[in-house]
């Protein structure tokens, strides 16, 4: 398994938000560096969005979910274009950053 892994949940139709783009940035030198783009698939899962032999670097990541996209397919209005998570990751651990996510707001935490 990737140190790093995301799941959406769709909670105003208790499903998986399927076919979300999502970004993964590193911060250095006050700079955001691309890591990895990625989709999520029918689980609402990104299953290849870093390799599984990679250890991230200590400091503070971002994951942006291209959530208006998702809304639109569905012809559902929505309030946020997109949803950035800021997180840091502090040891070689894994990561699970969850997205709970309806048309007009979000949730997340680490998981397990």
């Amino acid at each position: 398994m990737s140190q790093l892994t995301t799941h959406v949940l769709d909670t105003s139709c208790g499903k998986p938000a399927q076919n979300i783009n999502v970004e993964l940035e590193f911060e250095s030198s006050d700079q955001w560096i691309k890591i990895a783009i990625g989709k999520t698939n029918g689980d609402g899962r990104v299953a290849d969005l870093l390799s599984k032999d990679l250890i991230m670097q200590h400091g503070v990541y971002r994951l942006t979910f291209y959530t208006k996209t998702y809304f639109d397919q569905q012809n559902i209005k929505s309030f946020y274009p997109k949803v950035t998570i800021e997180f840091l990751v502090a040891d070689e651990t894994h990561y699970h950053v969850p997205l709970l996510l309806n048309p007009y707001g979000y949730s997340t935490y680490r998981g397990s």
